[in-house]
């Protein structure tokens, strides 16, 4: 089939900032992009005016990364070989009718929600097989929107790090990618990447990575942002920064003492050495360590059985225990009941904890629904 696209939109001016794409789903034919102005008047079509084709050229590069719908309407004109719109044609720079199994990016972070017995699960999947799941840009930007959406959601209990990159999982720093940066664009780099790591481990919820291979530098401080970390026996771990010129930046000089003591980190972190899956359990680094099965995923595993193990505890007082942890750690014993306390009166008018009570004097399992 072969389709007219007719586009229109608004003079460009300080008020058209709202455009936006529209996106609809339909079948794998055609994919139609549109783009809608908002409040603003009078509309032109597009052929007739040289300033609407100067605006639309540059929102088209953002427009075209962010649609990944079809539209019915065009599917269906195309298949009833309807008329073309009237009115000449013109080609537009930058513009393409694209099918369905050639997205315009590459996704190189994947959310997965678990279902059935699972539900409740988030899982985030690292995917840049290209480059080992090394911490570049695009993935940095990628991760960080994805955590976005999970921070305020209730219905998430567990979140689950792993990667579909076998052997791997998180090799560190794009140092490819860091090469090409002036100083200043490096120091911004590594400043988003201590964000990154910050938001992981404020997530409220309790975090897990699961370690079925090499994680080195920025990989180990992603790991070391979550709350609890799995590691088979072929994973490979380290601060390695000194041996390249650098240290830690992105958590790891903070977060590694916090996690294996002092003593411990400084060494790990001067010699720049990396250690396996049951070194790295004696050291407590992780809290499990499994011998890696054929499919290479016993890690992934063992973080799902953790997983499960959590998910049919009281939501609310999960988060207020993670809460209560996490910031207790940062400040004296005194503050830190007082946070406790804190937290504690959070949980008392819950539906859950009278569901608790219940479900003890009743003889049964409770059921938490987290309010």
């Amino acid at each position: 089939h072969t389709l007219s696209l007719s586009l229109s939109v608004a003079d460009p001016s300080p008020s058209c900032c709202d455009a936006r794409p529209a996106l609809s789903d339909c079948n794998p034919d055609f994919l139609l992009l549109r783009l809608q102005a908002e409040r603003v008047s009078p509309r032109k079509k597009l052929h007739t005016s040289s300033t609407s084709m100067s605006f639309l050229r540059g929102r088209l590069p953002w427009a075209c990364g962010a649609v990944r719908g079809l539209s019915a309407a065009v599917c269906a004109a195309g298949r009833a070989g309807a008329p073309a719109a009237p009115g000449p044609a013109r080609r537009l720079p930058g513009l393409r009718l694209l099918h369905c199994g050639q997205p315009a990016a590459e996704s190189e972070v994947q959310l997965r929600r678990l279902e059935a017995e699972d539900t409740g699960v988030v899982e985030v999947v690292m995917c840049r097989h290209r480059a080992r799941n090394a911490l570049g840009k695009v993935f940095v930007s990628q991760m960080r929107e994805l955590l976005s959406s999970l921070h305020c959601d209730s219905g998430v209990r567990v979140v689950l790090f792993r990667s579909a990159v076998p052997g791997v999982f998180c090799a560190g720093a794009d140092l490819k990618e860091r090469a090409q940066m002036t100083n200043s664009e490096a120091e911004h780099f590594v400043h988003g990447l201590r964000a990154l790591m910050t938001q992981i481990a404020v997530l409220p919820m309790p975090t897990i990575a699961a370690l079925d291979g090499v994680a080195l530098g920025g990989g180990l401080e992603l790991a070391l942002a979550c709350d609890l970390r799995t590691a088979a026996s072929t994973a490979q771990m380290g601060l390695i920064e000194t041996t390249r010129g650098l240290l830690p930046g992105a958590g790891g000089s903070q977060r590694l003492p916090r996690t294996v003591g002092v003593a411990v980190a400084k060494e790990l972190i001067f010699t720049g050495e990396r250690v396996g899956g049951a070194r790295a359990l004696e050291l407590g680094l992780v809290n499990r360590a499994v011998e890696q099965n054929p499919a290479g995923d016993a890690a992934h595993q063992a973080a799902l059985s953790l997983a499960r193990a959590i998910l049919p505890q009281a939501p609310v007082a999960v988060r207020m225990a993670k809460e209560a942890i996490t910031l207790g750690l940062e400040v004296n014993v005194a503050t830190g009941m007082a946070i406790e306390g804190m937290c504690y009166a959070r949980v008392i008018p819950t539906r859950d904890r009278r569901e608790g009570m219940d479900a003890f004097i009743q003889k049964r399992a409770p059921h938490y629904t987290g309010e």
